[in-house]
């Protein structure tokens, strides 16, 4: 019966150190995740380094993708997280991605894409948003979308309330640029790249539902549709004051917070990582995190968000998932000690047994002994 006690405390050591190691590993990567769940850039830092621990060529494969489609800024971003994380990559993949930045960057290409940011607010590349800004900088960008927007309002048209409100918003942002000497210019191309991204579809549902929201809070409607229904950008003066009336600066304080960290995003990591930051967002809080990540990972954000998505803004596992590993382990780390703890008190225990049982044959051996007879019989004697 005690050794079967013994070889059952034996198996609980057995099973729960067992369990221990293999709960370990994922128990000690939970608690790193859990810590750096407020820090994206250490988040996505992490997350990276598991995706290409399981997964050793992701990164020359998106290089490849990225050149044959391409986009040159993503090809070079993946270079700069490759040379961060000591990745070797080709010569000959190196090259090819130096040949088409610098495609990219000449100055044909930049004035072209200049030109269609000024004419038409599109922006794809730095270049472009440069056009963009300028023209809205001017007020032309802004003007242009409201008289465009409004006249559908005036008219019973579909209207995208969103671009009317982020170009109301444009507008009012612009004249508090001139007067902070640029302090706020982030704001300025924040709220230029969220209409932009508004028109080609580039925005998330839920992001858009959101500066949905804070557009209609921050403008006075009926002030704006008569505003806009004798607007004209050949009027620029009598237009800006009209649409400005109907803004209330008092309540797009949200609206600011959001396009400057856009802004912040595009001026650290670049304007294809801010419009990708805006596609993968939900919430304020998204951009937030997305420019603490681009002020950490610079020009590599791009790479980051095409790897993880929203993922490298935040947990991509449940807390409560990664908390279950940890308390697993935990449980498994008290079970071991309570199977050691048990195991050894009834190793004593039986050995304790076994000393008191041959000192109790000892005696009785002594006593039934001729010798040990002997001298019993002269004691009694």
């Amino acid at each position: 019966m005690k050794r079967l006690r013994i070889g059952l405390g034996l198996s609980g050591v057995v099973l729960c150190a067992l369990t221990c190691a293999l709960v370990w590993t994922h128990a000690r990567d939970a608690a790193v995740v859990l810590a750096a769940q407020d820090d994206p850039a250490e988040l996505s830092d992490l997350a990276v380094d598991s995706l290409v621990r399981n997964d050793p060529a992701v990164i020359a494969e998106n290089i490849e993708a990225a050149l044959a489609a391409n986009d040159a800024d993503l090809a070079g971003s993946f270079v700069e997280l490759a040379m961060a994380k000591d990745i070797r990559l080709s010569d000959e993949l190196t090259r090819r991605v130096a040949d088409a930045i610098a495609e990219q960057n000449s100055s044909s290409h930049f004035a072209r894409s200049f030109a269609a940011g000024l004419v038409t607010g599109n922006t794809e590349d730095v270049a472009s948003l440069s056009g963009t800004v300028a023209g809205d900088l001017f007020v032309f960008g802004d003007i242009r979308d409201v008289v465009r927007e409004g006249k559908h309002l005036v008219m019973g048209e579909d209207t995208d309330r969103l671009i009317l409100g982020l170009a109301a918003a444009g507008l009012a942002v612009t004249a508090a640029t001139y007067v902070s000497l640029g302090a706020i210019a982030p704001a300025r191309a924040g709220l230029t790249l969220v209409k932009d991204a508004r028109k080609v579809g580039r925005l998330g549902e839920r992001l858009t539902e959101w500066a949905g929201r804070s557009a209609r809070e921050v403008v006075d409607a009926p002030m704006l549709q008569n505003a806009v229904a004798t607007g004209s950008v050949l009027r620029p003066g009598q237009t800006i004051g009209a649409i400005r009336a109907a803004f209330r600066t008092e309540k797009a304080g949200a609206l600011f917070r959001a396009a400057k960290d856009v802004g912040r995003v595009g001026e650290k990591a670049g304007i294809r990582a801010a419009q990708d930051t805006l596609r993968v967002a939900e919430n304020p809080k998204d951009l937030a995190r997305a420019a603490r990540l681009a002020e950490a990972s610079g020009g590599k954000t791009r790479a980051i968000l095409k790897l993880l998505g929203r993922g490298a803004l935040l947990l991509a596992v449940g807390a409560f998932d990664l908390t279950m590993w940890i308390m697993g382990a935990l449980l498994a780390l008290f079970g071991l000690l309570s199977s050691i703890k048990t195991t050894t008190e009834r190793v004593t225990q039986s050995w304790l047994d076994r000393k008191k049982a041959r000192r109790l044959r000892n005696q009785i051996a002594s006593a039934v002994s001729p010798e040990g007879a002997m001298a019993t019989a002269g004691v009694t004697g």
